[in-house]
Order: C-alpha cells, then sequence, then structure tokens
C-alpha cells in the first residue's frame, strides 16, 4: 500500500505543478470564445486566437495525461492504456510545441519581455520539438527506454509554464513593481532549467545500473587454463649405451 502511494505522488504532483497555468489557460479560452473586451496582456490573443487556442486545448490533456505516464504501476499493469494514451500524447505534444513557437514567432512581445525571454522561448520551443521527434523515431525502432527518455524531456519543457509560477512567486511577494526585462528573463529560464535538470536526474536514476568487470576478474578469465591444450615434451636421450632391440 505504501508503494503504492507512492507511486501516485509523482503523477499527483505534476498535475498540481500544472494546474495554475491550466486553468489559466482555461480562463483564456472562456474569455475569448464569449468575446470579453481585450485587455494590453490579452490584445495580440484577440488579433488572432488560432495559436493559443490550439495550444490551450492540446496542453490540457497533455499536462494531465502526462503526468500518468511516471506511474510505474499503471504503466506495467495497463499496457494497453499506455500504447492508447501515447497516441493522444504525441500529436498534443507536437502541438503544444508548434504552438508554442508560432505564438513567438508572431506575437508581439508581453510587457517585461525582451530579447532575451524571446530567445529562450525559441531554444525551449526548438528542444522540446526535438525531443518530441527523437521521441517518435525511437518508438519507430523499438527503442522503448530511448523513447521514455526524450518523451520525458519533452514533458518537462512543456511542464516549466508550472514551474514558472514558483520562480516568480519570490518577486511578487517581496517586490512591490514589475520585473524588468533582466530578472524576468533569469525567472522564466530558471524554471525551464530546473525542469531539464529534475528530467535528466530522473532519466539517469531511472536507468539499469551495468555490471562492472572487475580487473581481477578479466586477470583471473585472460590465465584460466584453455582445455584441450597439448604439452609438446621434448624425449631426453640418455647417453647410457643402452641399445634398442627389434
Amino acid at each position: 500500500m505504501h508503494t503504492r502511494r507512492t507511486d501516485w505522488l509523482v503523477p499527483v504532483s505534476l498535475m498540481v505543478l500544472s494546474a495554475v497555468p491550466v486553468i489559466a489557460g482555461i480562463a483564456r479560452v472562456a474569455g475569448l470564445a464569449n468575446g470579453s473586451p481585450a485587455t494590453a496582456d490579452s490584445a495580440r490573443f484577440h488579433a488572432e486566437p488560432t495559436p493559443v487556442i490550439l495550444h490551450i486545448i492540446a496542453a490540457i490533456p497533455y499536462s494531465v495525461l502526462g503526468a500518468l505516464q511516471f506511474s510505474k504501476t499503471l504503466r506495467q499493469h495497463g499496457a494497453r492504456w499506455h500504447r492508447i494514451s501515447g497516441r493522444i500524447l504525441i500529436p498534443c505534444a507536437l502541438l503544444v510545441a508548434i504552438t508554442g513557437l508560432w505564438m513567438t514567432l508572431t506575437y508581439s512581445w508581453p510587457a517585461g519581455d525582451g530579447v532575451a525571454v524571446f530567445v529562450e522561448r525559441l531554444v525551449f520551443g526548438t528542444a522540446m520539438l526535438v525531443s518530441v521527434a527523437l521521441g517518435i523515431n525511437a518508438i519507430r525502432q523499438r527503442d522503448f527506454r530511448a523513447h521514455a527518455d526524450w518523451m520525458t524531456r519533452s514533458y518537462a519543457i512543456a511542464l516549466a509554464a508550472g514551474t514558472q509560477v514558483l520562480t516568480h512567486l519570490p518577486w511578487f511577494l517581496f517586490m512591490s513593481e514589475k520585473p524588468g526585462e533582466s530578472a524576468r528573463a533569469l525567472m522564466m529560464g530558471a524554471g525551464w532549467v530546473l525542469n531539464v535538470l529534475v528530467a535528466e536526474w530522473a532519466i539517469r536514476r531511472s536507468r539499469p545500473r551495468r555490471v562492472a568487470i572487475t580487473v581481477s576478474a578479466k586477470r583471473q578469465h585472460h590465465h584460466a587454463p584453455t582445455t584441450g591444450s597439448r604439452l609438446q615434451l621434448q624425449p631426453r636421450l640418455r647417453a647410457s649405451g643402452t641399445k634398442h632391440t627389434t
């Protein structure tokens, strides 16, 4: 029972981490659908709603189903579920990455963003897209370990939206003014970098340990006697003067 509770701790934690951006995304889509008046922060979405709506529609199931993939119990005892959810997750992951880059390249920068944040969005958006592509290629080659690793990396990058809420939290708690471009870039980048580091740690922790061959074992194998070997013995002739009879 304790193992099962621990196994579900990671998926539930990931869902909680993604809750704020998911709720914000739902509110954004609802506002666009209801025709709410545009503000300085939402004007770009009202001008071109297609990428943001597609991004949010894909991000919600991706956040939830992606978190469930981290349950070892569910993966081991729900192989069919894993395959079905994977067919949903991969298109959602591609859509999240593509629309994220789409918005980065076409939308005007929101207040506080600058060149550094723009570059960060391009770098990590491209990294997510490449990770998903490599994950697809790995599953086609039946390399399940590489597939899991690359999909973990892509999910970590996408989930940075939730982590960035936490990296911004100290600023809003202790600072009265809005963050400038440098502070904004630092807090945004911290969310992505932190998630990537945690993902790499989880990937390496999940890999099976390789059995190392010690030097002594190698030496023992090298010097072991070979079966069936022939010893060539040189006969010694004794100079005793004895005659051989025929």
